[in-house]
């Protein structure tokens, strides 16, 4: 079975978008050409826990007899959940459309497990997950709908393809896209805005940084959020102060 593969981007790269966070990078990408990064649906089930990796996508479909009748454990190198599985190196994040689909799990403990075991950063799904409170003491990162006790292919989903363009929340994830996820939820960063989002999202960030402590001084929200001209002087001195202490 052939899967089609992914272009894996700088770990360095990856490591700076998780800092910066889902609002901060959702607000800038609107500013430059993407309207809404979420993944509308699929919370945190992980309180606390970030993450950033490159998107590994599973598409399931309606289920319909005539052309997917495999039970639970009947022929599992068909099943194409566990394929995406296979398929996963570390830092990577499994994003699964199911449709929003509440009464099927996707995976359960064991697929899980074995996720973590092969060093996924997470798993996005756009419907539920199944042995909720197993799956949540393996520890791995998990963005979900919901929960239920019933397997994937018992009610009216199956898994259709791997690595391909998929809908998930309503938003269009690509294979390789950059996913980062927080207790905000979770966001689609395209590779090809990715430098620039990160860019404009660190610099909005730190002037963020220097106004929350100006705020929590009993400074001007007028002057300090959105930092004004009046105020980018003391920003800019507060800057040159930061850099000193780093070296």
């Amino acid at each position: 079975m052939q899967i089609p593969t992914i272009v894996r981007p700088s770990k360095e790269l990856i490591r700076a978008l998780a800092e910066i966070g889902t609002a901060t990078l959702s607000g800038e990408m609107s500013k430059i050409g993407i309207r809404d990064a979420h993944i509308c649906g699929p919370v945190s089930v992980s309180p606390g826990k970030t993450i950033a990796g490159p998107a590994l996508t599973l598409q399931f479909l309606p289920k319909r007899e005539d052309v997917y009748d495999i039970d639970e454990y009947g022929n599992p190198e068909a099943q194409m959940h566990r394929q995406v599985l296979y398929q996963v190196e570390e830092g990577d994040v499994v994003v699964v459309d199911a449709r929003g689909d509440m009464r099927s799990g996707v995976f359960g403990e064991m697929m899980i497990t074995y996720l973590q075991g092969r060093g996924g950063a997470g798993v996005i799904v756009d419907g539920c997950i199944r042995d909720t409170r197993k799956a949540r003491e393996i520890g791995l990162p998990m963005w979900t709908r919901g929960s239920t006790p019933n397997f994937h292919t018992q009610t009216s989903l199956f898994p259709h393809a791997v690595n391909v363009p998929i809908a998930c929340g309503g938003t269009l994830v690509m294979p390789g896209d950059i996913i980062v996820a927080d207790d905000d939820g979770a966001i689609v960063v395209p590779v090809k805005f990715a430098e620039q989002a990160l860019k404009i999202a660190s610099e909005h960030s730190e002037w963020e940084d220097f106004s929350r402590l100006r705020l929590s001084q009993g400074g001007d929200l007028r002057k300090y959020y959105p930092l004004k001209d009046e105020a980018r002087a003391e920003y800019e001195e507060w800057r040159a102060a930061q850099s000193t202490k780093v070296q």
